[in-house]
Parts: structure tokens; C-alpha cells; sequence
């Protein structure tokens, strides 16, 4: 008999996979529901892997489905939801925002009524909690000098960031109007176990195992600040469980590095674990145009996280790369597609 049901959306994502393995593991008398459309950016036999766990139950379905959320909502009785599910990768967003409004933010409407609906009918609305896994994209870009916080002014600059700062309004506007118990977390770049060829390291890595150009935007300088995975699950485990009903948490590791110092890295690791004759994998490092409104550099003060939750990043940066870059070569060189992705 599990002490409760909670409901996690995207968990066979990159960031959703890795949760479910550690939420699983460290919270074994907790029944999880694992919603996922299964997309192109889902993985599947992380999904099946999760049929063998005890306390997870994975379902294929889509946020937006109400009629397939009153129904997980009823049949488990759930008290608490983890929000993971969305479009993610800005270049998509370019080119087809519609989609990331309909996942994004219409996804996490539908999501807001019928927890909400749900817990209110049944008296739950203090004790159930709906936490939203939110980005630091959503406050826009920052010039050489300064960092994020959760007081930072919501200016986001692509389809998908504006998407995401849509979403997070909606559970403002949930916690302010209906009382609803909510959190939300803004992570920085995350980066680890099963991330998606589409994303920047694996694209690095897919690029240096088939020897073909890496080809980063504009001149490789824009700035990212790096979240090893592990260390966003136990944030977002932490602030779920113990966070304050109504805060936003700021979660970085405060690993600034620019996207040329991290082709390079990857480029280094390559040279050790696989040596390429006669080369250096940093030549493959090209330069390509820029993209559009592509943002200059991501920083953010997790200082809320560490004074309230007593949070600390454990990932070493450069160590957590290479062990990244050791999983897509014992594990995961299938999720790697070197195709023209640019980064």
C-alpha cells in the first residue's frame, strides 16, 4: 500500500527520466504516475525500464488530454504533481511556436484546472502541492555583468521562453486567485544522462564521435550556466517537499561557461577516450550564423535554494562532463544523431 500518489508529466524526458530514477528510489512508499506523450524527444525505453520499477506507474498521453487527467486524477487519488512536460529546444520554437503555446502553455492550463478542481472538491488544497518545473530563460538575457533571481523581471525572448513565462503566470494566477499550494523552479542549462541529440552537449558529442564539424552560432561566446541533472533532482525534490507554498526557487550550480569553452572540453575528454589519429577533435570546431534573438548569457543567484533549503550543488563540473560524455559512449551512442544541428 503506497503512503501516496503523485502525478510527474514528461518523465521519459531527459530531465523527467533522471527524476523518476531518483524519486523512485529515494521516496520508495511514494506511487508515482509518469505521464508522457511520448515525442520525438522522450525515451521510450527509459519508459518501458519504468514498467519494472515498483512504485511507478508510466502512462502515454498528452497534458492537454482533460478527459485522460480527471481519469489518472480519480483512479490514483493524486495529491501532488511534478510538471516536467514541455517543447523545449528554442530553435524548434522558431521555427513552429504554435506548438510550444498548445504544449506549453495550454498543457499546463489544463493541468492547473483539473488538479485544482480535483483537490478542491476533495479538501486537499492545502496538503496537495503542484510544483512547476520552470526555466531561467523566462527572464530574458544578461550582459557580461549581474545574475537571475527570483525577483528578476519576466522579459523573455524567443517563442519558447515566452511559452514557458506564460505557463509560470498560470500558476501565479492559480496560487493567487484559487489558494492552490504551488511551487515553481527556474533551472539553468541542465546537462547529463540521456539529454537529447537536438541539445548542445550531445550534439558536441555525436558531432566528435562521427568526426564532422561542430558548428557553433555566431562566435561561440554566448554564455550558459550548467546544471549537472542529479543536482536539479534533489533541488526540485527538496523544494516539492519542504519549499514554501507560493515561492520560486532559482536552481544553478553557478558553472558559467561559454559555449566554445564547452566544445572545446568535450573536444579534450575525446582526445583521452578516444584518440583520433593524426587530429585534435577541436578541429572540428566551426562557426556558423547567428541565430535569431539568440541570447548573449544566462546567469542566476541560487542564494534563495541554499539559505531556505540548505541546497548545494555536488557535481563537479568538468568531472560530470566526462562522466556525461562516458554515457553516451557506453549507453547512449543510439540517442546520438550527429545530423545539422548547430549549437
Amino acid at each position: 500500500m503506497f503512503e501516496k500518489t503523485i502525478l510527474i508529466t514528461g518523465g521519459a524526458g531527459f530531465i523527467g527520466t533522471n527524476f523518476v530514477d531518483y524519486f523512485s528510489s529515494q521516496h520508495p512508499g511514494v506511487r508515482i504516475v509518469d505521464l508522457d506523450a511520448l515525442t520525438y524527444a522522450a525515451h521510450p525505453q527509459s519508459f518501458e525500464r519504468q514498467k519494472t520499477l515498483a512504485n511507478v506507474v508510466p502512462v502515454k498521453g498528452s497534458i492537454c488530454d482533460g478527459s485522460l487527467l480527471r481519469d489518472l486524477f480519480d483512479r490514483y487519488c493524486i495529491s501532488g504533481v511534478i510538471h516536467f512536460a514541455a517543447e523545449s529546444h528554442v530553435d524548434n520554437s522558431i521555427a513552429d511556436p504554435v506548438r510550444f503555446v498548445q504544449t506549453n502553455v495550454m498543457g499546463t492550463a489544463a493541468l492547473l484546472d483539473v488538479s485544482y478542481k480535483f483537490w478542491e472538491k476533495r479538501g486537499l488544497l492545502d496538503s496537495a502541492r503542484f510544483h512547476h518545473i520552470s526555466t531561467d530563460e523566462v527572464f530574458g538575457t544578461l550582459g557580461t555583468d549581474g545574475f537571475f533571481t527570483e525577483n528578476s523581471p519576466y522579459a523573455p525572448t524567443s517563442p519558447y521562453s515566452a511559452s514557458k513565462a506564460s505557463a509560470d503566470l498560470l500558476v501565479r494566477a492559480y496560487i493567487k486567485t484559487f489558494g492552490m499550494n504551488a511551487t515553481i523552479s527556474h533551472c539553468s542549462n541542465n546537462y547529463g544522462p540521456w539529454q537529447h541529440a537536438e541539445k548542445f552537449i550531445p550534439t558536441v558529442i555525436g558531432k566528435c564521435l562521427a568526426h564532422e564539424p561542430i558548428p557553433l552560432y555566431g562566435t561561440g561566446l554566448n554564455v550558459r550556466d550548467w546544471l549537472w541533472v542529479e543536482d536539479h533532482c534533489r533541488a526540485v525534490d527538496l523544494i516539492f517537499h519542504q519549499g514554501k507554498s507560493g515561492r520560486n526557487y532559482v536552481i544553478s550550480a553557478q558553472h558559467e561557461k561559454t559555449n566554445l569553452d564547452i566544445a572545446r572540453a568535450i573536444c579534450s575528454i575525446f582526445d583521452e577516450l578516444c584518440p583520433w589519429t593524426g587530429h585534435c577533435h577541436q578541429e572540428l570546431i566551426s562557426f556558423v550564423e547567428d541565430r535569431p534573438g539568440h541570447d548573449f548569457r544566462y546567469a542566476s543567484n541560487p542564494e534563495r535554494l541554499k539559505r531556505e533549503l540548505h541546497w548545494r550543488a555536488l557535481g563537479n563540473f568538468y568531472d560530470a562532463l566526462r562522466q556525461t560524455v562516458l554515457w553516451y559512449l557506453q549507453e547512449g551512442r543510439h540517442t546520438l544523431n550527429p545530423a545539422n544541428t548547430k549549437v
